[in-house]
């Protein structure tokens, strides 16, 4: 599955389907590599105290799978934190991503410990 999603600003909302002429310099794919189904991913500026809503929408991200996440173009904002909810309700969040220069996101889960390889 490689889904494609978009960032509305100033909300975290995604959208499917985004055309490619609208794209945003924070643009990135995320990569299940938590050995997990996730069924809610949140993206949202570090500076903000709201997760807004759940970018996945109806979708689910099984393990090893990756999505591609669209920023409006309009979109300034560089750091960004991503929250995750796997299909059992566990949840784990990753902060302080610089999206500006960050295109790829790997997501990691063992043992109750949550790390991210981004590049």
């Amino acid at each position: 599955m490689n889904t494609l999603l978009k960032l509305a600003a100033p909300a975290a909302l995604l959208f499917a389907a985004a055309p490619a002429y609208s794209v945003g310099i924070q643009d990135f794919d995320l990569v299940n590599a938590t050995g997990y189904t996730i069924s809610e991913v949140y993206v949202a500026p570090s500076s903000s105290n709201d997760w807004e809503e759940d970018v996945m929408g109806r979708d689910i991200l099984e393990n090893g799978e990756t999505v591609s996440i669209e920023f409006a173009p309009r979109q300034k904002e560089c750091d960004y934190d991503i929250k995750v909810v796997w299909d059992d309700g566990d949840e784990a969040f990753w902060r302080g991503f610089d999206l500006c220069t960050v295109s790829e996101v790997t997501l990691h889960w063992d043992n109750g410990r949550a790390w991210a390889e981004y590049e």
